[in-house]
């Protein structure tokens, strides 16, 4: 159990995307720090049956679950939101992970992007979807609950403002501006009910199956970032150490686990852009 933050014993947090990359990070961080978690993924897959796994051998039995669920359909979105009540009894944290990216517009866009009038209308939509629509979504089926029990965190994950605006990252820079929006609105909306909505992004690009492979696997300024970056910050935002944070913007590379956790959460905050 991590110490510092008694406040996520037994909560609960349903993970989307968490059978991979920075949501399998951050669901066995939350695991860890004594949550119970449910993860979805878009399809029945060995990255989720192998995550639950590792939760089992590590945490003991039952801590972390997984389900099949494609978030952009509002009934797999509402089945997530039941599963988790049925299997735990309430809903604390959603992290919004799930994302589709730049692999659906080109398959080496880290070195020939495809500009807007290249790109596969299916390939875009998809992105828009799952990134917008899938996080609305899910959060349109468990705030209710949230709002009922008088305490929630939302966090949704973003990236990078560079990114957003990047040459031929359509529509994968314009989809996590839209959810960030998105997120300040939520927040608004929220005001008073005890539920917060924050952003979280890593700072640069993940070592993430969003990337292609092979050699034009790297990021726009040739680094590339360790999912785990994504751990402390996650604990953070879902503890009641951040109830006084909501519309804020925090970026994982820049929290510092040398200070306590409150200075690092202040560090990491993105001043640049204060929205509430």
């Amino acid at each position: 159990m991590r110490k510092f933050y008694p406040s996520l014993k037994d909560r609960v947090v349903i993970v989307t995307g968490g059978g991979r990359g920075l949501g399998r990070e951050m669901a066995l961080e939350l695991v860890a720090a004594g949550a119970k978690v449910l993860v979805t993924g878009a399809e029945r897959s060995d990255e989720l049956a192998e995550v639950v796994r590792e939760s089992n051998d590590a945490f003991g039995q039952g801590r972390l679950l997984s389900i099949q669920a494609d978030i952009r359909d509002w009934n797999d979105a509402k089945k997530v939101r039941d599963v988790a009540l049925e299997s735990f009894g309430a809903i604390h944290c959603l992290v919004n992970n799930a994302g589709r990216g730049m692999l659906l517009v080109a398959k080496d866009f880290t070195s020939r992007p495809a500009l807007f009038w290249e790109a596969p209308p299916e390939g875009w939509c998809q992105i828009i979807t799952t990134n917008v629509n899938g996080s609305f979504l899910m959060s349109r089926a468990i705030a209710p609950v949230m709002v009922e029990q008088g305490f929630g965190r939302i966090i949704n994950v973003s990236t990078s403002l560079s990114t957003m605006s990047r040459r031929g990252y359509s529509s994968y820079g314009p989809s996590k501006a839209a959810l960030e929006a998105a997120s300040v609105i939520w927040a608004k909306d929220l005001q008073d009910t005890g539920v917060t909505v924050n952003i979280l992004l890593p700072g640069g690009a993940s070592d993430t199956k969003l990337l292609p492979d092979g050699p034009n696997r790297f990021g726009a300024d040739g680094e590339l970032l360790s999912p785990s970056l994504m751990r402390a910050p996650i604990l953070w935002l879902c503890s009641d150490d951040s109830k006084n944070s909501t519309g804020q913007r925090y970026i994982a590379r820049l929290w510092d686990q040398a200070l306590p956790r409150n200075l690092a959460a202040n560090a990491a905050l993105d001043k640049s852009i204060l929205f509430v």
